[in-house]
Order: structure tokens, then C-alpha cells, then sequence
């Protein structure tokens, strides 16, 4: 019996590895093609990396690396491809298994002949300068970030999600500097002014999570689930320290102890630490035991509003939440990369909702995710939440508003299908399942099956496969004062078929009192049986509680009584849908949804809801009522504003209202009031300012007139920190009242060196295209597109998206919609995925024209 169990097993390895042998040999192209890796995912594994980075003080010399990686090759068919997204006379030496090899180089690839390997173990050591395309130095500080596929862009490696590998990193820096990473350090020493820090060798992570930061930073040393967890950071502001520091290690806590009872897994790796960097490109990325946040989310002060407060909490516990959902399981190939990011928004709002009531869990999940993700997905540019990806090199354009934001609303829906507990159940299983390992969404599916009776087959078809929303109707008949049938249907908005099952709340309003029931709607069309006999209501409110997904109808009574709904859920999903009823043109015109908001400044309590209105009202002013309209209501707006900001009485409505009127103000008047606050740094009664926002009115009243020529140079006197005066001066010449200068700025923004800064470069345009300077900044706009490749190409995972939005995001004109039609003409076979960024960018601007059309027509 013995032998028949070996030679069977010692059968299926050779079947197995003559499978492999007769499959195609992966071609060589650049990037990390899908052949690529699922060959190599076959025949590699057990991979150690070993790295030796020797990082010199001075920012323009190059940093020497040495190299090791050991891993074990099941077959030995073909020619190996190691990915080196940089210069191949980088590499000075390779040895293979001991021997010298040449070094050949091809299309970001190093190619280590088949002769020079065995099956089985096998080693490759290399003596290189390291690449720096995701090293982010700066001139006392530096740090990785290789998501998706930008490790190969730093050092040679098998850079691909699903071939997970253990790393032994040794950094050898200034003295002066401090250091962090994946592993706890091992041991020290220093020679003279330099020091050499030797980390233990770290758990088995993706290539993509592997990090590293190291510079002149400050390190707070605290407790996290009775870990030592280290704190490294910049911030100079005494106040936000004390202010932010206990809450950042509380949050921390929380978030980490809430996943550990939810999933049932105790924290899985050795360490638990986290950096803050100045102008981080992103909110945050889950480095295992290095997390890394922009500086500027984590440490807030005493006036911090409820928004940011919130903003904050999120953003720790979607960070927390990827140990879990991401780094514990991840996915096995980029298409998927949204599952964990849904988990980690999902799991995230869970996290924070143990830190409130319901309802504001709810409230401000709504506001947090329905507007956004509407933003893409009412767009022509949509996008289904799971995407084709046949190269690494495009997985930047994964991301986006459908997965940080519809896929989280798909998961409660999901959620509310299988029940809280079968949910819950399910999800603790997968996660155990593939724990150390990937996993795809059919897996994950699959797994989910044996919890509920469900078609989640059928149900995943259309919420994660296919893209936009369904637009949904109503008819009510009555029979003298009471309904005699109500029913609901629903369509796709575009040309897309499905039918999207969801539940939601319809309300119907009294003068006492309100009537809410769930409505199961999977069909094209249902009947609420339940509602027959029921009294004629004063107005009818579709998805009351806020979570049902779609363009939801409007009753004609509503919006006259939309601020007599007392559940701030309620009304905050009436806001939302008055305004995308506004941008469809479904009966509501931009100035009758411009009054309507102005008049609730003063009526809506709610800090989450009036930030909303807020919004909406900015948004109509500059983008969907023509500049004379405008004229005609800036007045107005100004005192409505400000009048609203004296009556408010907590100081973060007041200061969210100062922050509209900075915002939308015109007047002469109203400049010389901003410029007074600035220049006396005396706020309003009730609001209290801080740097950044002194810096930011500066900013506002730089882009009006003139009239305060030096007002940028002085407020660069007053900031003392000096990644805050680096930002405002990379900034400034974006905001000059000279068009020269601007010119100059934008035309630097040509070479990468002047993009490093990624979230200042998104700043600077959206000043440089602000609606009061669009005369001069029109002509920019076709070589931001002609530049969107290479923004693609060298930039990080968001800022494709984030360069478009802050170049077209206030257009209205038909010059720049032009500029767009005639880019997109011209280039009939562009990256598709690219192509559905810039529609979804310029919706906001093809939607101004049509409105804008419909009411000159009306005329």
C-alpha cells in the first residue's frame, strides 16, 4: 500500500510537471504580463529575498545594493524572467547558483538562462544600483511605496501578488536618521557618521508590501494590543502632537481589537508600527508593521470638525482592517484588488461604528460613500467593480471611486441578503481558509455559497460585473384618500441590462407621523402590496435609510418639505437625491436646487449634512449656472452664507460655513472682510483657524485680484515647519497673479522630477484651473491630456485619476468640452482604461453643457 501511495504521488508530480514543460513559454514584454505570472506562479516557490541597501545623505548619489534570492523551481522548461523596471547597466554582477552569469536585459526583464538552474533550490545574488521610481527621497527622508508593481522599479524581484516571499532587509543610513520596516530590527552598528540597521526576517508578504521608511524622523513609542508599536513621524506643531497623539494609538487599538473578535484571527504578524509622511501620495498604505498615513490626516487640532475627526478614525481602521483583508489574504491577481479594498472600507465603517450611535454610523456611511461612488458610476466612463487586467503595468487603473466606494455599498447589500451572522460566519472561513495565501473573488464566492440559500451567483453578476446604477420610477394610484397600488420599476441608465436586487426603505410622510417599510426589489418592476389602504402621505421618501442604490425618483412634494424630515439619515438621502435628479436634468434645474440649499444653511443642524449641502451648493455655483447667473448670486450667496456662519452656534458649523463663503466669495467686500481675518489672524466669533487655513485663504484671495501683491510671501514668513513651507512654495507660483509664471509652472510639470510630490502637484492644479483663472488656464488642457500616459506610467496608483479631476474638475465651457471631443477623436485606439478616466473626470463638464443648453433653450 506503501508503494502504491508513492508512486502515485512521485506520477502526479511528473504529469504536473510535464503539463508545465508543454505549456508556452511566457513571451518577454514589459510589465508582468498574465502568461508571465501564471507560469511562473507554477514553478516558483519558497522565495527568500535578502537585501542590502547602503542610502547616502546626499539626495543625487545613487544607492548600492547587494542582493540574494533563494527559491525553489518545480520545473526547469524555460529561460527565467526576473522583473527590473530600470536601466540594465544598473545590474554590475550576477551569480547563479554560485556561478557568474551575463547579464541580459530585455524589456524591464533580467533573463537568467534555464542552463544555469536546477529544480529545486537555486540562488541568484546581484550586486546593482538600486532604481529609485518608488523610493520617494527627499533630500533627509525617504520611503517605499511599490503598490502595485513598482517593487521591480526599486530592485529585482518576482513582482506579482500571488508569489508571496519572506524578506531579511539591512539599511545602512546616517546616523542621524531612524529607520522602519516590515520586521522588528535585529541589531545596530554604527561607523563613524554612518549606522547599519539588520531587520529580522519578515513574515511572507506580497512584493507589493514590502516597505521601508527611513530618515529624520521623531519616534513616539506606545502599546497596541500589547505590542510595542513605533511611531515615526515629522509634524513640528506642538499642539496637534498633544492634541493627536493618544487618540492615534487609541483608534489604533480599537480598530486592531475589533478585527480580532470579528474575524475570530488573532493579529497575524510580528509587529505592529506606522510612519507619518508630509504630502503623502495616498490617505494610507497597509505596509505590514510599517503602516504609512499623510502626515496631515493624523494630526489634527483642537478645531478639528467632525468630518476630519471622522476622516481620521477611517482612515486607521481601513489601514488595520488590510492585516486582515489584504496582507493576511490577498488577492491573487490585480483584477481582484478590490476585494481588499472593499473589505477595508467595509470592515472599516464596521470598525467605527462600535464608536458611536447607529445612527451616525449610518449617516455617515451614506455621506462617506453614495456621492462618490455615484460620481463615477452615473459617468459614461463607468466602470464594473471587477476588471479585466492582462498586465501589472495597467493595475493603477483599477482603483478608483467604483471599488473605495460602490463596492462597499454592494457589500452591505450583500450583508443584508445573507444576514449580519451568515455574513460574518462566512467571511471568518475564507479568511481562514487562505490565511499566508491569495484568493480570487469566484473563491471567495464559492465560500460564501454553503452560508446562504442566495444566488450569489446571479446577485454578483450585476453589482460586481456589469457597471452604473439603475434609474427607478414610481406610479401611485389612489382611491379617494387612500393608495390603491404603488408600485416601483427600475432600469439601467445606460444601455447595460440588469436588474440590480436590493433592499431599501420607502418612508411616506404625515403630519404626526412617518411610515417606513423594507422593500425587497428584485425585479423589474414590484408592487408594495403592504402600502394598499394605507392613507395618502403628505410626500414619499425613496431609500429613507439610506441604503439602496440608484437614481431614485423625486416627489414633487418633497423637496418643499425636505427640512420638516427629522432623521438626519433621512435627509441627507434627500439631499443626495434632489442633486443627482439636478445633474440628470429629472425636473430640477440648478438654481431652483441652488435656492432650496441656501435656505437650509441656517435650518440644517446636522455637522455631516451641512458639510453636504455645502458642497452641492459650491459645486452649482461654478459649475452649473453661467457666469452672468452667477454675477446675479454671488450677492445673494455671500450674505446667506455669512449670515448662516453668525447664527449657527457650534463652532464646526460655523467654521464649515466660513470655509464656503472663502470658497464662493466675488465681492470686493468680501475680500477686504477675508483679507482682514488673514491679515489680523483674528477669526470670526466662534471659529477658530489654524495655519493650514490661513495658508489656504491666503491661497483664495491670491486667485480674486491683485490687490494684496505680497500677501503669498508673507504668509510663507509665517509657516516654520519645513515640509509645509517646502509645499507652499512648489504652490505658489501655480496661484501667481502673473500668467507668465503660471505658464512656466505648468510647462515644469512636463518633467518628473517636478511631479514627485504628487499630492501638491493635485493641489497646485486645482488652483491653476480654479473657474476665476480659466480664461488663461483653457490652453493648458490639451497637453494635460497629451501627458496622461506618461503621468500613468511614472506616477503612483491615484494620480492619473487625481491629475484629471484637478485639471477638469470646474469646467463648464463648451471650449474645454471641445478640447476633450477633439482629443479623444484623434485618438480612436487610446488606453481604454485611461479613456474611461477622462470621461469619468469630465462628466461633471459634458453634464454643464447639456444643462446649461437646456436652459438657454428654455429661454
Amino acid at each position: 500500500m506503501t508503494k502504491l501511495i508513492i508512486r502515485f504521488f512521485f506520477s502526479a508530480i511528473f504529469i504536473f510537471s510535464f503539463l508545465i514543460i508543454k505549456a508556452a513559454e511566457p513571451e518577454v514584454v514589459k510589465g508582468v504580463s498574465k502568461e508571465l505570472a501564471s507560469y511562473r506562479k507554477k514553478v516558483l516557490s519558497e522565495i527568500k529575498y535578502s537585501l542590502n541597501l547602503d542610502i547616502p545623505l546626499e539626495r543625487k548619489k545613487a544607492i548600492q545594493a547587494e542582493e540574494s534570492i533563494h527559491f525553489k523551481l518545480l520545473a526547469n522548461s524555460y529561460t527565467l524572467q526576473l522583473d527590473f523596471r530600470e536601466n540594465g547597466d544598473k545590474i554590475k554582477s550576477i551569480k547563479v547558483n554560485g556561478k557568474d552569469a551575463a547579464v541580459i536585459f530585455k524589456a524591464e526583464h533580467l533573463l537568467i538562462d534555464k542552463s544555469l538552474l536546477t529544480v529545486g533550490d537555486n540562488n541568484i545574488q546581484l550586486i546593482f544600483e538600486a532604481g529609485e521610481g518608488a523610493l520617494n527621497r527627499n533630500s533627509d527622508y525617504l520611503y517605499t511605496l511599490f503598490v502595485p508593481d513598482r517593487a521591480r522599479t526599486v530592485f529585482p524581484c518576482f513582482d506579482q501578488p500571488d508569489l508571496k516571499a519572506t524578506y531579511k532587509l539591512k539599511l545602512t543610513i546616517p546616523e542621524s536618521w531612524k529607520a522602519i520596516a516590515n520586521a522588528k530590527q535585529e541589531r545596530t552598528s554604527s561607523i563613524n557618521d554612518r549606522k547599519t540597521i539588520s531587520f529580522q526576517v519578515s513574515d511572507l508578504l506580497s512584493t507589493y508590501l514590502f516597505s521601508f521608511a527611513a530618515g529624520k524622523f521623531d519616534l513616539h513609542t506606545g502599546e497596541i494590543a500589547g505590542m510595542q508599536s513605533d511611531f515615526l513621524y515629522r509634524e513640528t506643531d506642538t499642539a496637534k502632537i498633544k492634541n493627536s497623539m493618544d487618540e492615534i494609538f487609541k483608534i489604533h487599538e480599537h480598530s486592531l481589537r475589533f478585527f480580532e473578535d470579528w474575524t475570530g484571527i488573532r493579529y497575524p504578524f510580528q509587529k505592529f508600527g506606522f510612519v507619518a509622511i508630509p504630502d503623502f501620495q495616498f490617505g494610507g498604505m497597509e505596509h505590514v508593521g510599517a503602516i504609512q498615513y499623510k502626515a496631515s490626516s493624523l494630526f489634527l487640532d483642537a478645531s478639528a470638525t467632525k468630518d476630519q475627526l471622522n476622516a481620521r478614525s477611517n482612515l486607521i481602521a481601513h489601514e488595520t482592517a488590510h492585516m486582515w483583508f489584504g496582507d493576511l489574504v490577498t488577492m491573487s491577481w490585480f483584477n481582484d484588488v478590490w476585494m481588499k479594498e472593499v473589505f477595508a472600507n467595509f470592515m472599516a465603517d464596521k470598525s467605527t461604528e462600535g464608536l458611536g450611535n447607529a445612527g451616525n454610523f449610518d449617516l455617515k456611511f451614506l455621506i462617506d460613500h453614495f456621492p462618490a461612488a455615484y460620481a463615477t458610476d452615473r459617468t459614461t466612463g463607468a466602470n464594473p467593480i471587477r476588471q479585466q487586467l492582462d498586465n501589472l503595468q495597467d493595475a493603477g487603473s483599477m482603483y478608483g471611486n467604483i471599488i473605495y466606494h460602490k463596492a462597499p455599498i454592494m457589500m452591505r447589500q450583500l450583508e443584508l441578503l445573507m444576514g449580519k451572522e451568515k455574513f460574518q460566519q462566512g467571511i471568518s472561513a475564507y479568511l481562514k481558509k487562505f490565511a499566508n495565501n491569495n484568493a480570487s473573488w469566484p473563491e471567495l464566492i464559492e465560500v460564501l455559497d454553503s452560508y446562504t440559500v442566495a444566488d450569489l451567483k446571479k446577485w454578483n453578476k450585476v453589482w460586481v460585473e456589469e457597471t452604473g446604477r439603475p434609474v427607478l420610477d414610481y406610479e401611485v394610484k389612489y382611491s379617494g384618500n387612500k393608495i390603491k397600488k404603488f408600485s416601483i420599476s427600475q432600469k439601467a441608465e445606460y444601455d447595460t441590462k440588469g436588474i440590480w436586487p436590493q433592499f431599501f426603505d420607502v418612508s411616506l410622510y404625515y403630519p404626526d407621523t412617518v411610515k417606513s417599510l423594507t422593500v425587497n426589489f428584485n425585479a423589474a418592476g414590484v408592487v408594495v402590496k403592504a402600502l394598499k389602504g394605507v392613507d395618502k402621505p403628505l410626500f414619499v421618501l425613496f431609500n429613507s435609510a439610506g441604503d439602496g442604490y440608484g437614481l431614485w425618483p423625486v416627489d414633487p412634494e418633497m423637496p418643499k418639505q425636505v427640512y420638516t424630515i427629522k432623521n438626519p439619515v433621512s435627509r441627507a438621502s434627500a439631499y443626495i437625491t434632489l442633486y443627482e435628479n439636478m445633474l440628470n436634468g429629472r425636473g430640477l434645474k440648478p438654481t431652483f436646487l441652488l435656492k432650496l440649499l441656501i435656505n437650509g444653511l441656517e435650518k440644517e443642524q446636522e455637522e455631516l449634512n451641512l458639510r453636504l449641502i455645502n458642497g452641492y451648493i459650491s459645486t452649482i455655483y461654478w459649475e452649473f449656472i453661467t457666469p452672468d447667473e452667477r454675477k446675479e448670486w454671488s450677492s445673494r450667496l455671500e450674505q446667506a452664507v455669512w449670515g448662516a456662519m453668525k447664527k449657527q452656534t457650534l463652532a464646526n458649523n460655523k467654521k464649515i460655513l466660513f470655509k464656503t463663503y472663502q470658497d464662493i466669495f466675488i465681492s470686493h467686500g468680501a475680500m477686504d472682510t477675508l483679507y482682514t481675518v488673514w491679515c489680523k489672524q483674528q477669526a470670526p466669533a466662534g471659529i477658530k483657524l489654524t495655519e493650514d487655513d490661513y495658508t489656504s485663504l491666503a491661497f483664495s484671495l491670491c486667485l480674486r485680484e491683485n490687490k494684496y501683491p505680497d500677501i503669498l510671501n508673507k504668509q510663507l514668513e509665517r509657516i516654520t515647519n519645513p515640509d509645509r513651507r517646502s509645499r507652499f512654495k512648489f504652490i505658489m507660483p501655480a496661484v501667481s497673479s502673473q500668467s507668465a509664471v503660471r505658464d512656466e509652472f505648468f510647462n515644469s510639470l512636463a518633467l518628473k522630477s517636478n511631479r514627485e510630490k504628487e499630492a501638491n502637484v493635485g493641489t497646485a492644479l486645482t488652483y491653476l484651473h480654479h473657474p476665476l483663472r480659466q480664461i488663461t488656464s483653457v490652453k493648458y488642457l490639451a497637453k494635460s491630456l497629451e501627458l496622461l500616459t506618461e503621468i500613468q506610467r511614472t506616477g503612483d496608483i491615484f494620480f492619473p485619476q487625481n491629475w484629471l479631476q484637478a485639471t477638469f474638475g470646474n469646467y463648464q465651457s463648451a471650449e474645454a468640452a471641445e478640447l476633450v471631443n477633439t482629443f479623444l477623436k484623434a485618438n480612436a485606439d487610446y488606453n481604454p482604461k485611461l479613456k474611461l478616466k477622462i470621461l469619468q473626470a469630465t462628466d461633471n463638464l459634458f453634464r454643464a453643457q447639456r444643462l446649461l443648453q437646456a436652459e438657454e433653450m428654455h429661454k
